[in-house]
């Protein structure tokens, strides 16, 4: 490279890293402890005039609209990989990241250059000036500015159209002011509950707030006591709305673990919705749980078709297949078997052990840090039967980390057995590969944070005590 090629990639470095800085400044509340905020911090109003400053870009985009206390992020992957398939310029807006920032907004699978990000922070951060002085109640948050910058990169790409997942809720998530063709509402369980209330009434209630104006609706949701309140917001919005078990039928579902279960089951099953049939689709992704997901995306896929995007029911079974989503019960290692999972609630954890439960294997051992906000109690509980040996530790670089000491407290109310205490991942990761045989699982769960932690030491080679790691399966973003 020319010594002219090297002063000019080195300035739009720092150029790149200055942008970063300033979006980082911003109050970001994925790495706030959850006291510090309410539900009165969240305004659509101060996300609208935003928006206006850059030309209103959210209304000449079409978009999949999915909220969902869990699995919304792997339905939104599924929905773009089947609607990338077709042919369609697709646009992915998803949170948080796993390593680079600008993994939140791709388009076709690619990310924004680094001149696209300074380039869009420079829009961005003027545009945020503009408003901020109207008051102190209009300064964006770092997420609000994420979400901006998503459309405007979504526009200056020519997207077809584009797939959103909520950031958090739904009602007055930054999100919500899309202009969608559908909406997707994957599941509800308890989560978040400061902000969205205690009971799944309320929290179905908020994540319905995304269901807009005969706007069709399509729900993954069985809970009796949740259903009733997306039913009532899609009756008031006139939104038809499709739900699985009733108007989606998911049939013939089988497991299908390969190698005499030695890793965990992806699922195959059959799906019908009110425009078509699938037969024998295979989710991309591991654990029953996913069946709902694949099958949601589905049926978005066969509604598109009828609202003009041709092709769409077609490339189903294509864009299933293609879907790379790091980090959803994700194997990065074989001996040991070694998984990763995002699991951070109740309900994902259930799932993570239903779907580890069959797999042959020796010793198991739990490695487990989780948020300050989340039920860390009740996770334990349920993790304790199902790992011989826990290392407890805390994710590093965000305030949310629950401290190794106060988890080491609510392991022992727990019952957890052979239990220990490693404030450093790097050195947990150490001390579950040395308790382990070639022929045991090491588990890594309880945050996302915590996950895509590891998965990064494990990249770099570094914190760990050898190399049996295979993490080729690289997220579609970064490629």
């Amino acid at each position: 490279m020319s010594p002219i090629l090297m002063l000019a990639e080195a300035f739009v470095d720092a150029e790149y890293q200055e942008a970063l800085d300033w979006l980082f400044s911003r109050i970001d509340y994925e790495r706030r402890p959850s006291g510090s905020y309410t539900a009165a911090t969240f305004k659509l109003e101060r996300m609208a005039a935003l928006l206006d400053e850059l030309g209103r870009p959210h209304e000449r985009i079409p978009v999949v609209h999915i909220a969902g206390t869990k699995g919304k992020g792997s339905t939104a992957a599924m929905t773009a990989g089947i609607l990338q398939a077709a042919g369609y310029q697709t646009g992915l807006f998803t949170s948080p990241h796993l390593y680079r920032f600008e993994e939140r907004m791709t388009v076709n699978g690619r990310t924004p250059s680094r001149g696209d990000v300074v380039r869009l922070v420079d829009e961005i951060s003027e545009a945020s000036a503009r408003i901020e002085q109207r008051g102190p109640d209009f300064s964006p948050t770092f997420f609000e500015l994420t979400t901006a910058m998503a459309w405007r990169f979504f526009e200056s790409q020519h997207v077809d159209l584009a797939v959103l997942e909520v950031g958090l809720g739904g009602r007055l998530d930054a999100t919500n002011l899309c202009r969608p063709l559908a909406t997707i509402i994957t599941s509800i369980s308890r989560d978040h509950m400061h902000l969205l209330g205690e009971s799944r009434a309320s929290i179905a209630a908020e994540k319905a707030g995304i269901i807009k104006p005969s706007v069709p609706v399509l729900s993954g949701v069985t809970d009796r006591e949740a259903r009733e309140p997306i039913a009532r917001r899609a009756k008031e919005q006139s939104a038809p709305l499709y739900e699985i078990g009733t108007e989606i039928v998911v049939s013939e579902t089988t497991a299908r673990g390969g190698r005499d279960n030695l890793r965990p089951a992806k699922w195959s099953m059959s799906v019908e919705t009110p425009w078509g049939r699938h037969e024998s689709l295979q989710a991309p992704l591991p654990g029953e749980h996913q069946v709902s997901n694949a099958a949601l995306a589905a049926s978005v896929a066969d509604l598109l078709e009828r609202e003009g995007y041709e092709g769409a029911s077609a490339a189903v079974r294509k864009g299933l297949a293609e879907v790379q989503w790091p980090l959803r019960i994700e194997v990065v290692g074989e001996r040991p078997l070694t998984i990763l999972d995002a699991a951070h609630n109740n309900a994902s954890i259930e799932a993570l052990i239903e779907t580890l439960r069959p797999v042959t294997t020796g010793k198991r051992i739990l490695v487990f840090g989780t948020s300050q906000d989340k039920d860390a109690a009740e996770m334990l509980r349920l993790l304790q039967p199902a790992f011989d040996e826990t290392i407890l530790t805390q994710y590093e670089g965000n305030a949310r980390a629950l401290p190794c000491g106060e988890l080491a407290g609510l392991a022992a109310a727990a019952g957890l057995r052979n239990c220990c205490c490693e404030p450093s991942v790097a050195n947990a990761l150490d001390r579950a590969h040395s308790l382990a045989e070639p022929g045991d699982l090491i588990c890594v769960t309880g945050s996302f944070f915590l996950a895509a932690e590891v998965r990064r030491l494990i990249l770099d080679g570094g914190g760990v005590s050898d190399g049996h790691y295979d993490v080729s399966s690289r997220p579609v973003a970064l490629t």
